[in-house]
């Protein structure tokens, strides 16, 4: 039995105290149940119970990780993004259609995972249909959000761009194209073509 574990929440994400930090092998599984399932079944029909039971293992140990199922679904989309490779800030590539490049590279390393490929479509879905999800997945929307606006105040400060640009605008005329290339209809995006969609956004941005 795991007992006097608790979950601390530290940068607004669950991490594990006690005896569920020592038992790794347990967070694997209902990990991986839990993508399978979402996969599988949709975000609005997951159920928890459904997922601890497939995962061979007990409710009690799965809430002793997670709350519920919003606040899983947050913690583990969190933890895949961070497992990417190159999506940690690329920093400042001296202009802004090359920090639109950097920008896209990562965005299709994250795009063609192979899980990312499957839930996130549905993620966005249940985002309109579920208050609780909407809320738990705020704060990585705000990080993201954060990353982008440092990358336009770098143009703004270059003299690249004006100081009232349309930021969230600016944003959407980049990563819209890239996600419905990639997830939407599952096609190829190769650097020649991210290159072309960073020099066509950059016009965009700075003739708007």
């Amino acid at each position: 039995m795991e007992r006097n574990s608790s979950v601390v929440m530290e940068g607004g994400v669950g991490r594990l105290s006690g005896a569920a930090l020592k038992r790794p092998q347990i967070t694997d599984a209902l990990t991986r149940t839990f993508f399978e399932e979402w996969a599988s079944v949709g975000y609005s029909a997951l159920s928890l119970d459904a997922v601890a039971r497939k995962a061979g293992v007990g409710k009690a140990a799965l809430y002793r990780r997670w709350r519920s199922k919003p606040d899983m679904a947050r913690d583990l989309v969190l933890q895949l993004s961070a497992t990417v490779p190159g999506l940690i800030e690329s920093g400042d590539q001296g202009s802004l259609e090359a920090d639109l490049y950097a920008m896209g590279l990562a965005g299709r390393r994250l795009m063609r995972h192979p899980l990312v490929r499957r839930i996130v479509p549905d993620l966005y879905a249940a985002i309109g249909r579920e208050p609780a999800l909407a809320a738990a997945m705020r704060p990585s929307e705000m990080a993201r959000e954060k990353k982008v606006k440092t990358l336009i105040d770098r143009a703004v400060a270059r003299g690249e761009l004006p100081a009232n640009v349309d930021r969230r605008a600016a944003t959407d005329l980049f990563i819209g194209p890239l996600y419905w290339r990639l997830v939407v209809l599952g096609e190829r995006c190769d650097r020649r073509q991210i290159a072309r969609l960073a020099h066509m956004t950059a016009a965009a941005i700075i003739a708007a």
